[in-house]
């Protein structure tokens, strides 16, 4: 990546290996490690009505307090999709994050509440998930309901 092309979008951008989604005005940041799934999590959720924002790589930054997602020109409108290969799919030039999923086969069965984390010099709520369920995009849009921050303030 360029630093030209940082400064289109932030001149304090940071790429990020991740995969993100927006559903309805917020940012789902989907981390995990290769093959886990994170793919394949964004595609079922835009099967449910997510946006795509970028796949396997994105780039992060802060605007005035909440922290920002967008693609990564190289990879801008693509997603790959297992067995089929790397597809041409709309994609968002940015949301705000929200919530940071992880895709963890050691997730915890039951939580209190979510964890924090730092992304680009901001703290978001963080949820692991079991990458195996048949739900997991439910429990993705559950867990963004029930511990995502808000789009308009970034506060829980």
């Amino acid at each position: 990546m360029s630093g030209d092309e940082r400064l289109t979008i932030a001149p304090n951008a940071e790429q990020w290996q991740a995969t993100c989604v927006a559903i309805g005005a917020r940012g789902v940041l989907i981390e995990g490690v290769s093959g886990i799934g994170k793919s394949s999590l964004a595609l079922a959720l835009i099967d449910r009505g997510a946006r795509l924002v970028g796949d396997d790589g994105v780039l992060l930054w802060s605007e005035n307090g909440p922290l920002w997602a967008g693609p990564v020109r190289a990879i801008a409108g693509k997603i790959e999709v297992r067995n089929l290969g790397i597809l041409e799919m709309p994609a968002l030039s940015a949301v705000p994050i929200a919530l940071v999923v992880v895709l963890d086969h050691a997730a915890p069965r039951f939580i209190t509440g979510p964890e924090s984390v730092a992304r680009a010099g901001q703290i978001l709520p963080l949820i692991r998930l079991w990458p195996d369920s048949p739900q997991l995009a439910l429990r993705a849009e559950l867990a963004l309901t029930h511990y995502g921050l808000d789009a308009a303030s970034g506060a829980s």
